[in-house]
């Protein structure tokens, strides 16, 4: 059965090699460094490639099927000439590139990095695509390990296995009210802060409040809280059209300010900065094309964060 060039992962054959060498899925995950549920929810994916089982189990083996047998040999021969054109690789010219970048970015993200980083590439490897891809928070280390994304750009976060990465910049919180709200002339208390009323931003509609701890610690009780929505820049809207306050990243309501009515104040609270981060995989840590794309991404989202803090 053919498989579509436009459905091929590469990074699936890596598992189906591992799985062959080492006879079941826990062996293959300690060896490509994820957990056994990626392991399996890749090997899933290629059965449905395949049409075909792939292995089946015996016991505690996982024995190969007799398509399985068939390729395997084409598989691991293309998987060594592959890693071996990598390695000569040691030498390129961006203007070149004819590749998609995917990067994971939130939508705070994107507003912040996507205009210096396509500026960016437009002038040194035009022929080069940007993908942004939403990354859910729980799947950061699944999707650079299958070779999903590229990148992740994201707060600092806990990571294991082989990710990688390095802090680009750290942002506080500001709160955002309209131009002419009865408090935007004046510095804001936490008292005026709490005897407001807020929008929240969330993709979950029952996420608990992410400053719960700070208010505790302040021996305050709940914001109140009358609208969670999906986007900030749905909730500057309704901020710029009512009394409701917006507690969101410095740097993206800096942004905000330019666009609407909106006028920005300190957070009234001793809260430590967010740091923002970028993520990859070790195993593309000494390919030249993906530290070039890490130079360039990185560069960008520090140019995007300084240039916000000094308008």
């Amino acid at each position: 059965m053919a498989i579509p060039a436009s459905r091929l992962d590469l990074n699936l054959f890596r598992v189906m090699d591992a799985v062959y060498e080492h006879g079941g899925i826990s062996g293959a995950a300690r060896h490509l460094h994820l957990s056994q549920p990626a392991v399996s929810h890749a090997l899933a994916r290629l059965r449905r490639l395949w049409g075909d089982p792939l292995f089946t189990r015996q016991g505690n083996q996982m024995v190969p099927t007799e398509l399985t047998r068939r390729v395997i040999g084409e598989v691991q021969a293309h998987l060594r000439g592959l890693h071996g054109l990598m390695a000569q690789a040691d030498a390129f010219d961006p203007a070149t590139l004819d590749m998609t970048l995917r990067v994971g970015l939130r939508d705070v993200l994107e507003a912040i990095a996507l205009p210096p980083l396509v500026a960016r590439l437009m002038q040194d490897a035009p022929k080069v695509r940007l993908s942004s891809v939403r990354v859910p928070h729980d799947a950061l280390e699944r999707s650079l390990t299958l070779g999903e994304v590229d990148l992740v750009i994201d707060r600092q976060r806990r990571v294991a296995g082989r990710i990688q990465g390095v802090q680009l910049a750290d942002d506080a919180l500001a709160v955002l009210m309209r131009a002419d709200h009865p408090l935007a002339q004046q510095p804001l208390n936490l008292d005026d802060y709490f005897a407001q009323q807020h929008v929240m931003v969330a993709l979950q509609p029952d996420r608990p409040d992410p400053l719960q701890a700070v208010w505790a610690r302040l021996g305050r009780g709940e914001r109140r809280v009358i609208l969670r929505c999906q986007h900030y820049y749905a909730a500057a809207r309704v901020v710029a059209a009512s009394d409701v306050l917006l507690t969101l990243p410095r740097t993206y309501a800096e942004g905000l300010t330019r666009a609407l009515p909106l006028t920005l104040h300190e957070l009234p609270a001793d809260v430590p900065p967010m740091g923002i981060w970028m993520y990859w995989h070790a195993d593309r840590t000494d390919d030249p094309v993906h530290r070039w794309m890490r130079e360039g991404v990185g560069a960008a989202a520090r140019e995007a964060m300084h240039a916000a803090h000094n308008f």
